[in-house]
Protein backbone atom coordinates (compact mmCIF):
# COMPACT_ATOMS: atom_id res chain seq x y z
CA UNK A 1 0.00 0.00 0.00
CA UNK A 2 0.90 3.91 -0.78
CA UNK A 3 0.84 6.24 1.97
CA UNK A 4 1.47 9.57 2.41
CA UNK A 5 3.74 10.17 6.12
CA UNK A 6 2.76 12.91 7.96
CA UNK A 7 5.78 13.09 10.40
CA UNK A 8 9.43 11.35 9.79
CA UNK A 9 9.62 7.77 10.53
CA UNK A 10 12.99 5.80 11.25
CA UNK A 11 13.71 3.52 8.59
CA UNK A 12 10.87 4.35 6.49
CA UNK A 13 10.88 8.00 5.52
CA UNK A 14 10.74 11.59 5.82
CA UNK A 15 7.27 13.70 6.18
CA UNK A 16 5.91 14.68 2.96
CA UNK A 17 7.10 11.90 0.75
CA UNK A 18 5.40 9.05 -0.61
CA UNK A 19 5.87 5.29 0.68
CA UNK A 20 5.02 1.96 0.17
CA UNK A 21 4.40 -0.40 3.11
CA UNK A 22 2.69 -3.35 4.02
CA UNK A 23 -1.16 -3.11 4.22
CA UNK A 24 -1.30 -4.18 7.97
CA UNK A 25 1.70 -2.12 9.13
CA UNK A 26 -0.25 0.98 7.45
CA UNK A 27 -3.56 -0.11 9.03
CA UNK A 28 -2.45 -0.93 12.25
CA UNK A 29 0.27 1.62 12.70
CA UNK A 30 0.59 4.41 10.75
CA UNK A 31 -3.15 5.31 10.38
CA UNK A 32 -4.34 5.24 14.22
CA UNK A 33 -1.49 7.22 15.44
CA UNK A 34 -1.75 10.05 12.34
CA UNK A 35 1.67 9.51 11.15
CA UNK A 36 0.69 8.59 7.45
CA UNK A 37 -2.44 9.13 4.94
CA UNK A 38 -3.36 6.83 1.95
CA UNK A 39 -1.92 7.90 -0.89
CA UNK A 40 -5.19 9.16 -3.06
CA UNK A 41 -5.78 11.81 -5.74
CA UNK A 42 -6.73 14.15 -2.83
CA UNK A 43 -4.60 13.75 -0.28
CA UNK A 44 -1.75 13.62 -3.18
CA UNK A 45 -3.26 17.32 -3.82
CA UNK A 46 -3.57 18.20 -0.40
CA UNK A 47 0.14 17.06 -0.08
CA UNK A 48 1.33 19.39 -2.70
CA UNK A 49 -0.28 22.67 -1.18
CA UNK A 50 0.84 22.07 2.01
CA UNK A 51 4.59 22.12 0.41
CA UNK A 52 3.97 25.07 -1.88
CA UNK A 53 2.88 26.79 1.50
CA UNK A 54 5.63 25.25 3.53
CA UNK A 55 8.21 26.77 0.95
CA UNK A 56 6.48 30.30 0.84
CA UNK A 57 6.92 30.32 4.50
CA UNK A 58 10.56 29.24 4.69
CA UNK A 59 11.41 31.77 2.33
CA UNK A 60 9.52 34.39 4.23
CA UNK A 61 11.88 33.35 7.59
CA UNK A 62 14.84 33.23 5.59
CA UNK A 63 14.52 37.01 3.86
CA UNK A 64 13.48 38.21 7.18
CA UNK A 65 16.90 35.88 8.84
CA UNK A 66 19.09 37.74 6.19
CA UNK A 67 17.49 40.97 6.87
CA UNK A 68 18.88 40.67 10.43
CA UNK A 69 21.90 39.57 9.70
CA UNK A 70 22.83 42.79 7.93
CA UNK A 71 22.05 44.42 10.85
CA UNK A 72 24.26 42.02 12.95
CA UNK A 73 27.08 42.40 10.96
CA UNK A 74 27.31 46.30 11.51
CA UNK A 75 27.06 45.77 14.75
CA UNK A 76 30.08 46.16 17.14
CA UNK A 77 29.39 44.62 20.76
CA UNK A 78 31.11 45.88 23.88
CA UNK A 79 30.80 44.11 27.13
CA UNK A 80 32.62 46.02 30.17
CA UNK A 81 33.18 43.13 32.51
CA UNK A 82 34.90 43.03 35.92
CA UNK A 83 38.52 41.66 36.41
CA UNK A 84 40.86 40.20 38.42
CA UNK A 85 44.07 40.66 39.27
CA UNK A 86 45.27 38.89 36.01
CA UNK A 87 42.85 40.51 33.87
CA UNK A 88 41.05 37.13 34.32
CA UNK A 89 37.05 37.67 33.98
CA UNK A 90 35.39 36.83 37.42
CA UNK A 91 32.29 34.96 35.62
CA UNK A 92 32.23 34.17 32.13
CA UNK A 93 30.60 35.60 29.05
CA UNK A 94 27.25 32.98 27.88
CA UNK A 95 24.71 33.49 24.81
CA UNK A 96 22.32 34.86 27.88
CA UNK A 97 24.36 37.96 28.38
CA UNK A 98 25.44 38.36 24.24
CA UNK A 99 21.43 37.72 23.68
CA UNK A 100 20.74 40.38 26.02
CA UNK A 101 23.43 43.10 24.68
CA UNK A 102 21.51 42.22 20.83
CA UNK A 103 18.49 43.15 22.79
CA UNK A 104 19.74 46.72 23.93
CA UNK A 105 20.40 46.95 20.43
CA UNK A 106 16.87 46.42 19.36
CA UNK A 107 17.38 42.88 17.63
CA UNK A 108 15.56 40.31 18.90
CA UNK A 109 17.35 36.82 19.14
CA UNK A 110 16.95 33.56 21.18
CA UNK A 111 19.79 32.33 23.24
CA UNK A 112 19.81 29.19 21.15
CA UNK A 113 20.63 30.66 17.88
CA UNK A 114 24.09 32.09 19.50
CA UNK A 115 26.85 29.38 18.77
CA UNK A 116 29.28 29.15 21.87
CA UNK A 117 31.53 26.20 21.99
CA UNK A 118 32.58 27.10 25.43
CA UNK A 119 31.76 30.92 27.75
CA UNK A 120 33.99 33.58 26.83
CA UNK A 121 36.40 33.56 29.96
CA UNK A 122 39.11 36.24 28.27
CA UNK A 123 39.17 39.85 27.75
CA UNK A 124 39.56 40.58 23.92
CA UNK A 125 38.08 40.63 20.48
CA UNK A 126 35.32 37.39 19.92
CA UNK A 127 33.86 36.78 16.65
CA UNK A 128 30.74 35.02 17.62
CA UNK A 129 28.42 33.31 15.28
CA UNK A 130 24.43 33.25 15.23
CA UNK A 131 22.58 30.87 13.48
CA UNK A 132 19.64 33.10 12.45
CA UNK A 133 18.40 30.06 10.01
CA UNK A 134 19.35 27.34 8.46
CA UNK A 135 21.09 28.30 5.52
CA UNK A 136 22.15 31.77 7.11
CA UNK A 137 24.63 32.07 9.94
CA UNK A 138 25.72 36.15 10.93
CA UNK A 139 28.60 36.89 12.66
CA UNK A 140 29.11 39.45 15.76
CA UNK A 141 32.04 41.34 16.65
CA UNK A 142 32.18 41.33 20.43
CA UNK A 143 34.75 43.25 22.38
CA UNK A 144 34.92 42.42 26.23
CA UNK A 145 36.89 45.15 28.48
CA UNK A 146 37.47 46.03 31.83
CA UNK A 147 35.05 48.00 33.63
Amino acid sequence: MNVILKKDIEGIGRAGTVVKVKDGYARNFLFPRSLALESTQANLKRLEQEQKARSIQTEKLKKSALEIKARIEKLSLTLPVLVQEKEKLYGSITAVEIAKALQEEGIEVDKNMIVLEEPLKALGIFEVPVKLHSEVTATIKLWIVKK
